[in-house]
């Protein structure tokens, strides 16, 4: 998987890299399992700070996508979420909708670009664990 990221934007690295790897996980570029890169090395080939790439490798381990170590390093590891992220994620997706809806995005066009966006996901590892 690659990733990119745009220093000129708002979003602050950390949250590009934590972002892309959820993206990675979600459409199946990143399997249970796969190893990902040392913060050393991630921050030393994008010219950063290797804290930022530390920031968002721990944002991953808290949310239980991301398993560190001292052996094997940084592996994907999703977890069952616990039923706070649900809320959480409810919360959040709320304000998101909230705002393509003051922007004009209608309500139908809004279920369309959601079908679209699952569309693009692949079948999650936990779906057999409900």
């Amino acid at each position: 998987m690659k990733i990119i990221l745009e220093l000129e934007s708002d979003t602050p690295l950390y949250q590009q890299i934590r972002d892309q790897i959820v993206e990675g996980i979600a459409t199946g570029q990143l399997v249970d399992g796969a190893s990902l890169p040392s913060t050393r090395q991630l921050a030393a080939d994008f010219g950063i700070n290797f804290h930022t790439v530390n920031k968002a490798y721990d944002l991953l381990r808290q949310e239980g996508l991301l398993r560190l170590n001292r052996k094997s390093g940084a592996v994907i590891h999703v977890d069952l979420p616990p039923e706070v992220f649900r809320e959480q994620w409810q919360a959040r997706a709320r304000v998101l909708l909230a705002e393509a809806f003051v922007k004009g995005i209608d309500g139908n066009e809004l279920l369309e670009i959601c079908r679209t966006i699952l569309a693009g996901f692949t079948a999650s590892p936990l779906e057999d664990t409900k």
